[in-house]
């Protein structure tokens, strides 16, 4: 029996937390309401927690407050996606409760579980029931009623782990989607799975990393309420290529990091970097500032590389994938040299712009696939995010791009609804300017509010006008199902196309352009004017040029325009004002 939890056991029970939500990410991918290709709740979250666990895993001698902080820290930082914004947010509020103190008691917890809802609670604008949210909440009151009642810590926690399940097998009451759907909430499920790894290193069973070809080792509880097919491991949805020999990869490892540096370098040590990278690999990026050095690059050797950079100063964010496993799953070779020289240029025309004077105005926005990018940057916004459906940024890329752009306010588009909370949680960390979120959710949205934007206007005032051309647009998407599901009313296959609004799934076909059309017919009134359609990488100009013909023969009194987007994901991504 123990009564209390040292920084050591913390230590632990935090990697095998974080393991095992790892172990179970695409499960909980799996438990996404919308058939949509994303899946990425578990995705988002294992990121989330992971960039916490590399900080908490390299302390060599743990006290609570140094693992508070690099819980803290290292999760607001590598926060994805709403899931992971919130669930950074309960890290947040729980490590501030227990500064400071040597060991945590029974006490400690219950006010770290209280403190960290509240937290949590607070960074959402509007918070909904049936999500992780409630199943936070309900593990926080099952502690206070406990609390008094129980002196061991681990027989305290298992009844708080048990509630959990409980709360997370009633969330399909709270919210009908998922009811209709047949899942539980898989934010919900992502949290109960942390606590059970951290549970179970208390009780001396850590949870292990598996291997990406390996069985989850935990049982899945509730979740999916009626059967669905298991996802094997190491599969993810989307758009990518399977038919890639992995004998066509030259450089097998991913090589990924960031030198801290001693003193400033010179170009000339940079242009050193980059010759001694590509002479052990290709797909390079090597961009440089005053303090750090950010290195990609596809190379047989990640040690040399790693090695390189330690002449320079120390090494962070290490990562190494091995790409001959996981090819099947990643953004082909070829088009990861494309964004590598892309993100290269736009670097540099950076590095170039921070060098003048500073401007009032600045903007950054979030979008992926060329034509979108260029587009973006045509009509004034001066740092792209990589990111949107399926890889959504981390905050720590937010706040890289919101301090790569030479300017006093920075207005921040995140396009995409599980991208502003993780764009807000940047505001709130950057301390040097002014960072304004207009809230875009979607790719037409943030068009229109940056062709709202006026430098003569002060900086509120932007904002507000930026912010209010929003409303104006209705915009949708045309992708496709991945699993049979049924939602708002209709059954929808694997394989489907679907058009899908801020309405929900207003259209279900067989044939792209078809759904297309149908959508734009429930998003357009007597008061549109203009149609606009981004075609994605898996679209032709030709079969997008068709599809224009056949709207602008429907909806005559229209004008249709036809622009490439070259997202993924996302057969057209269409607006209607």
């Amino acid at each position: 029996m123990s009564n209390v939890i040292n920084a050591k056991d913390m230590q632990a029970a935090f990697i095998s937390g974080a393991n095992n939500l790892s172990n179970n990410k695409e499960y909980i991918n799996e438990l996404n309401v919308f058939p949509v290709p994303d899946g990425d709740t578990g995705t988002n979250m294992t990121l989330t927690i992971m960039a916490a666990a590399s900080e908490v895993e390299a302390l060599s001698a743990p006290t609570i407050d140094l693992l508070a902080k690099a819980i803290s820290g290292g999760s607001l930082r590598g926060a994805r996606g709403n899931s992971g914004v919130i669930l950074s947010q309960l890290f947040r509020g729980f490590c501030r409760e227990i500064k400071g103190r040597e060991e945590i008691n029974i006490d400690d917890l219950t006010a770290g579980f209280a403190h960290a809802v509240e937290t949590a609670y607070k960074a959402v604008m509007k918070p909904k029931e049936g999500t992780i949210l409630t199943v936070a909440r309900g593990m926080a009151e099952k502690a206070d009623m406990l609390l008094g009642t129980e002196d061991d810590i681990v027989l305290f926690l298992e009844q708080i782990v048990e509630y959990g399940k409980e709360v997370l097998e009633g969330t399909p009451e709270l919210l009908p989607v998922l009811k209709e759907a047949g899942v539980v909430d898989s934010g919900g499920q992502g949290l109960v799975t942390v606590m059970e790894g951290m549970l179970l290193a208390l009780k001396g069973e850590p949870v292990s990393l598996l291997d990406s070809d390996s069985e989850p080792k935990l049982a899945r509880g509730a979740g999916i309420l009626s059967d669905i097919p298991k996802i094997p491991v190491g599969h993810r949805m989307g758009s990518g290529k399977d038919d890639i020999s992995t004998a066509d990869i030259k450089y097998g490892y991913c090589t990924e990091f960031i030198i801290l540096l001693d003193k400033e370098i010179s170009d000339a040590e940079v242009e050193n970097i980059k010759n001694y990278l590509l002479s052990i690999g290709d797909s390079l990026v090597c961009v440089a500032d005053e303090e750090i050095v950010k290195i990609h690059v596809h190379t047989n050797h990640p040690g040399r590389a790693f090695e390189k950079g330690l002449e320079y100063g120390q090494l962070t964010r290490c990562k190494v994938d091995n790409m001959r496993e996981e090819h099947s799953e990643r953004t082909l070779i070829e088009n990861e040299k494309r964004k590598a020289q892309e993100q290269e240029e736009a670097f540099n025309q950076l590095k170039a712009k921070r060098k003048g004077a500073k401007q009032k105005y600045g903007i950054a926005a979030v979008a992926t696939g060329e034509g979108l990018e260029e587009i973006f940057k045509e009509v004034g916004v001066d740092y792209i995010i990589q990111g949107g459906q399926t890889m959504n940024p981390s905050t720590d890329d937010i706040i890289m791009a919101v301090n790569n752009v030479n300017a006093d306010n920075v207005y921040l588009l995140p396009n995409n609804k599980n991208i502003i909370l993780a764009c807000n949680q940047a505001a709130e960390l950057v301390k040097d300017k002014k960072v304004y979120v207009v809230p875009s959710s979607t790719i037409p949205q943030g068009i229109g509010a940056v062709l709202n934007f006026n430098a003569e206007a002060e900086p509120d005032d932007n904002f507000a006008q930026m912010s209010d051309a929003l409303s104006g647009i209705r915009s949708g998407e045309v992708t496709f199902a991945v699993r049979d599901t049924s939602f708002d009313g209709k059954q929808i296959r694997k394989n489907n196309i679907m058009g899908i609004s801020e309405n929900g799934i207003d259209a279900v076909g067989t044939e792209v352009s078809e759904v297309t059309v149908n959508l734009i017919e429930k998003l357009a009134d007597e008061d549109s004017g203009l149609i606009s359609v981004y075609y994605g990488e898996d679209i032709t100009k030709e079969e997008a040029d068709e599809l224009g013909e056949l709207l602008s023969e429907k909806f005559e009194d229209l004008d249709v325009e036809i622009k490439y987007g070259g997202q993924p994901i996302y057969y057209y991504i269409v607006s209607v004002e």
